[in-house]
């Protein structure tokens, strides 16, 4: 999905007077203008554009911008700390904080990239009445696909601001794009003409489909708690969608099981493609532990202590939905490497350890977990180290960095979906699919468990299904923190605590504990009615004028 589009253009090699002053006015060498790109080849070509957006390289820091919304999704909840160390990227621990500043450069970086992605997707939509060598249903098919990808781009504005501009391919005066309506119904009637008119199986595995779009149509109705309109198309997907729980958790987090069935929609990546690495999950290159752990740099995005905890279980292998927090999973924060540890030896939901690099266990196929050396800061970022998205140094060889990783974003996974089912069982008092679907999610989660050199289970693993659920209260309490458990720092979680409204709640009650641990905590506030949103970039709206676009 990442090549490059090339323009073969014919150009005069002789003597500059055989050239029409004409044609060296009105045709600039390497031009991509519309007469090129109007074929079948060149609207494939600009599609590949506007999908190449996804992963948010390409419109300035990668990092801030990343598919994954490590900072904006994760850090920005109770899932991770920023990491690293206090003065490296300090814009971020502004977030973290709940410190909104609209003239910081991070939210402008994510608005440019998103922006940029719906600017490619209205490109191909420009295109196509001008192609001559294209079926009707080829079309349709094109249409389809960049009205998908312009929804999923607004989608992620919507989530991250609320109030934002919709841009369609009729907008010519880019700097008068006002935010004074709720652009939901747009998004779901791009979506809806994307289910109308893409085909049921992908053209290429990075694609969307008819699945895929009835899918996010049903997320979208998620996100304005519409169960009534989101239940029958998940039970469409569900039912008589090609997807499936794959028998292991981590096959979703691997390079050789990427593009299963489970991934309904797969942002790819890439190394050793004739690039400079930029198209292997470039945006979370920043991410890799530090010191002499894979990557070499720069140990940013450390999971939080408050997380860690979430994987304790009962005796009965179920959460501690409540006391889960009361007291911490064992760590080695303070101790040198060479210093004795012996891991916490309690009962834990084994989805932790494909989550979360912790010292004395092992990292995938690079080692045991050393500690404090693969650590920027302990005392500022904490014990832990991500682990989720990384790949078996086996299955990357080849990258043209160390920081270089083909381990696909799977931006939206079947488990995911059948978590939102759950949800709407929750609200609708069904509490017989509620409980089945959880099942569904945490039997699999028994099926695989880290094992150290001998074989053996690296940790004292125990997860079971429910027996029942006693009430609706206690059924929603379990299917969120099921959620929060099997999408760990993957970028969901603060936007699922922003669309059930308990955003002001969890996070004050984190920031009271987690400050005792990280003192740059001290003094924070999620600010209920405020802090849901992130601000509208100073940037834009300095280019737009206040009274056009208008801080949220």
């Amino acid at each position: 999905m990442k090549k490059k589009l090339v323009l073969i253009l014919s150009v005069c090699v002789t003597l500059m007077s055989s050239c029409s002053d004409e044609f060296l006015e009105t045709t600039p060498l390497g031009v991509a203008n519309d007469q090129l790109l109007a074929s079948k080849s060149g609207v494939n070509g600009a599609l590949i554009a506007a999908y190449s957006l996804l992963d948010g390289v390409g419109s300035g820091p990668t990092n801030i911008s990343s598919v994954s919304n490590w900072i904006f999704g994760s850090v920005a909840s109770d899932d991770a700390y920023k990491g690293s160390d206090v003065g490296d990227q300090s814009q971020i621990t502004t977030l973290e904080r709940y410190s909104f500043q609209a003239d910081l450069g991070l939210y402008n970086d994510k608005w440019v990239a998103l922006y940029d992605g719906v600017s490619r997707s209205n490109d191909v939509l420009k295109l196509i009445p001008k192609v001559t060598d294209m079926t009707d249903a080829e079309k349709a098919q094109a249409i389809g696909e960049a009205r998908f990808l312009r929804a999923w781009y607004h989608f992620e504005a919507k989530k991250l601001w609320n109030m934002v501009p919709y841009v369609d391919e009729t907008v010519t005066d880019y700097i008068n794009l006002p935010n004074d309506k709720d652009i939901w119904p747009l998004i779901e009637a791009d979506l809806q003409f994307a289910i109308d008119n893409l085909s049921v199986t992908k053209a290429n595995l990075g694609r969307a489909s008819k699945w895929t779009a009835k899918a996010y149509l049903a997320k979208a109705h998620m996100y304005q708690q519409d169960y009534t309109a989101a239940k029958p198309l998940l039970d469409d997907v569900i039912n008589n969608g090609p997807f499936a729980l794959v028998a292991n958790f981590h096959d979703n987090f691997r390079i050789a099981t990427e593009n299963n069935r489970e991934s309904v929609f797969e942002v790819q990546m890439s190394i050793a493609d004739g690039g400079t690495g930029q198209n292997g999950s470039w945006g979370d290159n920043w991410n890799f532990p530090y010191g002499s752990a894979p990557g070499g740099c720069c140990g940013f995005f450390q999971p939080s202590q408050t997380l860690v905890n979430a994987f304790k279980t009962d005796a009965n292998g179920l959460p501690l939905l409540d006391t889960f927090n009361e007291v911490d999973v064992k760590n080695d924060e303070g101790l040198a490497s060479t210093d004795p540890f012996t891991p916490y030896e309690g009962t834990l939901d084994p989805r932790l350890d494909w989550t979360v690099g912790r010292r004395g266990l092992p990292f995938l196929d690079w080692g045991t977990h050393p500690g404090k050396n693969w650590i920027r800061d302990q005392s500022f970022g904490g014990p832990y180290t991500f682990k989720k998205f990384f790949a078996n140094s086996s299955e990357n060889a080849g990258a043209e960095s160390p920081r270089a990783n083909a381990n696909n974003y799977r931006a939206l996974r079947y488990a995911d979906v059948l978590l939102m089912r759950a949800e709407v069982a929750v609200e609708e008092n069904d509490m017989p699919t509620a409980l089945k679907l959880v099942n569904q999610v945490r039997t699999r989660a028994t099926n695989e468990v880290v094992t150290d050199a001998s074989g053996k289970p690296a940790a004292n693993y125990l997860v079971k299904p429910y027996t029942s659920f006693s009430s609706q209260a206690y059924a929603r309490k379990a299917v969120r923190f099921e959620r929060r458990l099997e999408l760990a720092m993957e970028g969901h979680r603060f936007f699922d605590l922003v669309r059930w409204g308990e955003a002001s709640e969890v996070l004050n009650a984190y920031l009271a504990k987690e400050s005792r641990k990280r003192t740059y905590l001290t003094g924070s506030t999620f600010a209920k009615g405020k802090n849901e949103y992130f601000p509208i970039p100073q940037a834009q709206i300095d280019i737009m004028g206040a009274s056009v676009l208008k801080q949220n």
